[in-house]
């Protein structure tokens, strides 16, 4: 049975700092990253995800909206997965 699993583009933001929510290595942090670059990578993991129009609670001013994603493991091996393919997506 899969959980859901809610990523938010802070997670991955290179501007942040991990106090701030970023979540991943600042190597494979991207700049300016949206919901819509995640969902793709998702897509292309092949997996079952929705867009939300929901915000972080702590950046509820930015409203960058929310991924909620079908997945079986950690959540850390979810964000660490999609930000090697955001970081790989740099250069396209």
């Amino acid at each position: 049975m899969s959980a859901e699993r809610i990523l938010y583009p802070c997670y991955f933001d290179a501007a942040l700092r991990r106090r701030q929510g970023r979540r991943v290595a600042r190597n494979l942090a991207v700049k300016s990253p949206d919901t819509s670059a995640i969902a793709t990578v998702l897509r292309k993991m092949n997996l079952p995800h929705r867009l939300e129009e929901h915000h972080h609670p702590a950046r509820w001013v930015e409203r960058e909206g929310r991924v909620v994603v079908e997945w079986k493991g950690s959540k850390e091996d979810l964000i660490r997965k999609v930000a090697t393919g955001l970081s790989g997506r740099r250069g396209a």
